[in-house]
């Protein structure tokens, strides 16, 4: 098994070769053949020299620098789309994430899973800006999702290659890696792993990003219920949207005609009128959605569903 260790490095010089020292002690202990994926996403404290020395020295040592800083979640598309491993394992650049914890991974993996995710059960983070908000986010994905892991937003995870290398991502979207391999049929676990204070650099994380994964997290879920079918998704708000309207129009007409308030002394007709352009415009944008999916699917052969096996069937038979 050829394992791919995928790091994303942002102003981390000080962390980068303690951190490969560290890997490498772990890893030449697996008697696994191994690449370690530095992956320089806009770094300007010096990083680029250090990771550029550490690749001359060190043949399993592989550097991607990037034109400048695209975030964690291409910077790691990056690494899964240069690796050659049959297993990948992401992990931060900052000594928080513990190599000893790969063969723990590993060992879960061989037991049929498909994704091990980590858990920072034991979290060296600040109870505020990133604990309370962390778990918050943790159940609303678990609950959303149906995909039940107590830490999304730990980057060390153990993925199969096959469950990874068709996955595309944009904004913030790594931490839902186990979501989408969960869509395609993947087992997924999840496993208690160490977590170290940060002794070098400063967190790139905060409150800021919550709004983001907040944003993120309806993204995934109209691509799961409603990728295919998107006019069931904004057909539902506008039909909504039209019903509150046609109630606020009827109560209009009750003031007028039992109480004698006119349309100009009430708020009502304005809400009604507000409800219904809003409800057909949902209801338009569900069909140019459809007809968007639609071109989406046929345009690149793509369908629907996914067959995990098939028994008796020729492979060539298109109907299958």
């Amino acid at each position: 098994m050829y394992l791919s260790i995928l790091i994303p490095i942002y102003d981390e010089r000080d962390n980068i070769n303690p951190l490969y020292d560290q890997l490498t002690k772990v890893l030449d202990g697996l008697a696994r053949d191994y690449e370690v994926i530095f992956v320089n996403d806009g770094s300007a404290d010096g990083s680029d020299k250090i990771l550029d020395d550490l690749a001359a020295k060190n043949p399993n040592a592989r550097v991607i620098h990037m034109r400048r800083n695209f975030g964690q979640t291409a910077a790691i598309m990056a690494a899964i789309r240069c690796a050659k491993g049959d297993v990948m394992i992401p992990m931060d650049g900052d000594l928080q994430n513990d190599p000893v914890d790969i063969p723990r991974l590993l060992a879960k993996l061989d037991e049929g899973f498909d994704v091990v995710s980590g858990w920072r059960k034991n979290r060296e983070d600040k109870a505020l800006t990133r604990l309370l908000p962390s778990i918050i986010a943790n159940g609303l994905i678990s609950r959303v999702m149906g995909v039940r892991l107590h830490d999304y937003g730990c980057t060390m995870k153990a993925y199969r290659r096959e469950v990874i290398e068709d996955v595309r991502l944009y904004g913030e979207m790594h931490r839902f890696i186990p979501i989408y391999a969960a869509w395609e049929g993947a087992r997924v676990t999840e496993i208690p792993v160490t977590h170290h204070a940060r002794k070098h650099g400063v967190s790139k994380y905060g409150l800021g990003r919550i709004s983001r994964v907040l944003l993120d997290i309806l993204v995934l879920y109209f691509i799961d219920r409603s990728f295919d079918r998107p006019i069931q998704f904004f057909g539902k708000i506008g039909l909504l949207s039209l019903s509150l309207s046609l109630i606020a129009f009827i109560w209009a007409l009750i003031m007028k005609i039992f109480y004698a308030t006119d349309f100009i002394f009430t708020p009502l007709p304005l809400l009604a009128g507000t409800l219904g352009i809003a409800g057909v415009m949902f209801m338009l944008l569900g069909v140019i959605a459809e007809m968007q999916s639609r071109t989406y699917y046929e345009s690149q052969g793509r369908t629907t569903y996914s067959i995990k096996a098939t028994r008796n069937i020729d492979p060539d038979d298109k109907e299958a």
